[in-house]
Parts: C-alpha cells; sequence; structure tokens
C-alpha cells in the first residue's frame, strides 16, 4: 500500500494507503532544523514555523483557523534539530481542503511586519517558559554542554538574544531559500488516500520549483566527556546523565532501543523501580535517545530531593556497570523486545504516526522500512549485543553530567561517574 513518486525537480512524494481509516494526515517535511543554523541565526527555523500560521494573501489569520476547525481537522507544525514538518488531519472527505490549505500555508505565507513583531514576543516568551521549567532548562542545557560549539547544541527555539535580532527580510531569505529548495522537501500523506490523485494535486504546484542539489555542510562531531554543576534555587535537584548515542541509520540501532527500554524506558526499567519504587527518591526518572544522521545522544533525567542526588547518581552509575558487566536475563530481554513492539504497533493505528514514521524513514534511507522488517530486527537482538552496546557508550570517555538546582559544587566531581 506504499507508493513514492519523484518530480523531475526532486520533490518525493510519498503515500500509505490505509483503506480502513476514515482519516488522513498529509505532511510537508522540510529538511531544515535548528543544526543548520549559525549561532547569530539560531532560532530562525522554529521562527518561520510560527509564521507558516499568520496568513497568506489568500487567507487571514482567523481564515486559517476557521477553515480547519470547521471540518474538524487538526493543522500544527514542528521543529527539530534536522527537520521542519508542517501537517494537517481531516477526514478524507475534507482532503482537498487540507491540500489547498496546507500548500497555500507553506508556499504563501506573506510575513506581515507586525505578524512577525508580534510573533517575536510569543516565542520569547516561550524561551522564558522553558527557562522557568527546570525539567526542560536542565536537557537544554546539557544539550548545550555536550555538543558544545557543534550546531546540534543549539536550542531549537533559539536565545533570547538571537531571536531578538532575527529581522523580516532574514527570514523571508530563508523561508523562500532553503524551505522551497525541491531537494528538501518530501511530501508525505498516510491515510484513506489515492496515490494518483494526490501527486496530480500536489504536483501542479510544487513542479514548477527549479532543481537545485544542495550538499549538506560537513560538522560532523566528536564526543567526549562533560561535567557542570549549577546551583539554583528550586525545590528540586535535577540531573541529566549521558553519554554518546547512535545515529539514526547505525547498524545498532535496534540495540539501543532495547538497551534503552532495559534500563529507564517505562514502569518496569530498572532505573523507575531502583530509585522510584525500591527507594522513593525521585517521581520522574527515565532514560531517552536522540538519534540524528550522523551521531547521537543518550541521556537519563530525574528529579530528586536535595539530599538524595548523590545517591540517586550513584544508583544510576550502579545499573550502568551492571548492564556492562551482567548479561540482560533472557526473560527481561523478551519483555523489552515486547514493550517495544507493543509500543510500535499501538502507534501504527494513528495516522499521524504512520505518516511521520514514513518520512523519517525516507529521511533516513531513502526507502519505506516496514513495520515487519522493524520487528523482525528487534526479535533477532540478543543479551550479548546488549551489553556490547552498554560496553561501548557507558563508559568515562563518554559520560556527562549536568546538575541544576539547591546543590553544592564541591560535593560533586567527575569521578563520580566512573563505571
Amino acid at each position: 500500500m506504499y507508493r513514492k513518486t519523484v518530480l523531475d525537480n526532486g520533490i518525493k512524494i510519498i503515500t500509505e494507503k490505509l483503506p480502513y481509516f476514515q482519516s488522513v494526515t498529509f505532511g510537508i517535511w522540510v529538511m531544515t532544523g535548528s543544526r543548520h543554523e549559525n549561532k547569530e541565526e539560531n532560532g530562525i527555523s522554529h521562527f518561520i514555523e510560527h509564521m507558516l500560521f499568520k496568513g497568506t494573501e489568500k487567507r487571514g489569520v482567523s481564515d486559517i483557523a476557521k477553515e480547519i476547525d470547521s471540518v474538524g481537522g487538526i493543522l500544527n507544525a514542528f521543529t527539530s534539530k534536522e527537520y521542519t514538518c508542517l501537517y494537517v488531519k481531516v477526514l478524507d472527505r475534507h482532503l482537498d481542503l487540507a491540500i489547498d490549505l496546507l500548500l497555500d500555508i507553506f508556499l504563501n505565507s506573506n510575513f506581515k511586519p507586525e505578524e512577525v513583531e508580534r510573533e517575536r514576543g510569543v516565542i520569547l516568551q516561550e524561551i522564558r517558559m522553558v527557562e522557568d521549567t527546570p525539567d526542560e532548562n536542565i536537557q537544554d542545557m546539557f544539550n548545550q554542554s555536550f555538543f558544545r560549539d557543534h550546531p546540534l547544541s543549539y536550542p531549537i527555539l533559539g536565545s533570547v538574544h538571537s531571536v531578538r535580532r532575527i529581522s523580516r527580510k532574514k527570514l523571508l531569505s530563508c523561508f523562500t531559500g532553503s524551505y522551497h529548495q525541491p531537494s528538501h522537501i518530501i511530501v508525505s500523506a498516510a491515510g484513506k488516500i489515492e496515490h494518483e490523485k494526490l501527486v496530480d494535486k500536489v504536483a501542479s504546484v510544487l513542479a514548477s520549483f527549479p532543481h537545485e542539489e544542495l550538499t549538506p555542510p560537513e560538522n560532523s562531531f566528536h564526543p567526549s566527556a562533560v561535567f557542570f554543576i549549577r546551583p539554583k534555587k528550586l525545590e528540586q535537584v535535577h540531573i541529566c546523565l549521558g553519554t554518546k548515542g547512535l545515529s539514526q541509520v547505525h547498524p545498532s540501532r535496534f540495540t539501543s532501543y532495547l538497551l534503552n527500554t532495559i534500563l529507564g524506558g517505562g514502569m518496569s526499567s530498572r532505573l523507575f523501580q531502583e530509585i522510584r519504587e525500591k527507594r522513593g527518591l525521585a517521581y520522574t526518572v527515565y532514560s531517552y535517545q536522540s538519534s540524528y544522521r550522523d551521531t547521537g545522544l543518550f541521556n537519563i533525567y530525574m528529579g530528586v530531593g536535595e539530599d538524595s542526588a548523590e545517591q540517586a547518581i550513584s544508583l544510576v552509575i550502579q545499573e550502568l556497570k551492571r548492564l556492562r558487566e551482567e548479561p540482560v536475563p533472557g526473560a527481561e530481554l523478551q519483555a523489552a523486545k515486547e514493550q517495544l513492539k507493543g509500543n510500535l504497533l499501538l502507534a501504527s493505528e494513528n495516522t499521524d504516526n504512520r505518516m511521520t514514521r514514513m518520512a523519517k524513514s525516507e529521511i533516513c534511507f531513502n526507502k519505506f522500512v516496514t513495520i515487519q522488517e522493524v520487528l523482525k530486527n528487534i526479535d533477532k537482538t540478543t543479551s550479548e549485543e546488549v551489553g556490547n552496546l552498554a560496553r561501548e557508550i557507558f563508559n568515562s570517555e563518554y559520560l556527562s553530567l549536568a546538575v541544576l538546582g539547591p546543590v553544592n559544587k564541591k560535593k560533586f566531581s567527575p569521578e563520580i561517574l566512573t563505571v
């Protein structure tokens, strides 16, 4: 049920027909994100994403909202480190309206000066909201510290300084440049949809873009350990403990999914059971991965009491050592596999997730990776492979720590991360 068409100018149109669904999610993906910015223009991709909802020559701000609400649809967008996505979800009978609306926004947003200034204020408040949310702020701090001056260290939202300096002229230049380069664009749709009809409607508008191959910038990253403690008057100590992760295309990526699930990927994970259930040291404790085209980050977050920070970090190190030194029991590994497969299959019952998964597959592999292929790779992962990966990434060369909250710097030293 998967189809792919490449226009003469390089734009890719991919669809997955799901005739038993009543909805369609239609998205436009652009391979432009905060990684492709410089420090002075950091946040410009996210700024453009906001401006795409602020009116075109054909539709005003309120017209856009009313038009999608009138059919019970959802219109949204998001920006990441490596791409931006604009999408709409509607019942299949409203797809023509959705296509017209999304293409109008993508091609004809007018960036009125008063809307630019209004939205600049909104984004500045969004940045300050993150700064006032310590569990988010510490993870931004860790990311900036771990990736140092590499573009992956730049916050997606930008900084107060950079957002204040971005001009309307620069927004328009970036929008009509990076966002309208055919080699950067993927159109992805999943649901009750006919591929040929979508291609006809989209191609008639997007085929006029001139073909131009752009070479992605070379900005490879070589990880090493970082360590910083930032005292701040808060009710909790917020901790990020991380290490190098794997890229989106790494051959061991399925092993890393299982390693993450076992360590901190749910209520039955080792960290959740040891730190929350057995000892009551944290309400929130989990691990996660951030994967990019050529590198990644494996991170652990927890929020604990002022007197529990050292103990909690020691317990995490203890669990990392156990993964390095002891094979994961067969029953635990199988449970993690079933959890991963269950999450994937449940997510597949949503056209939003199907559209997103299909687009990311195209971005990473230039092909459609089936759910069955992913399930097969999860199933064949062994305990030995999990242990080998744990020994590779959980070592003192890469292990890094960031702490934010009511702490005494003198109580912490890099030796606490020894595994």
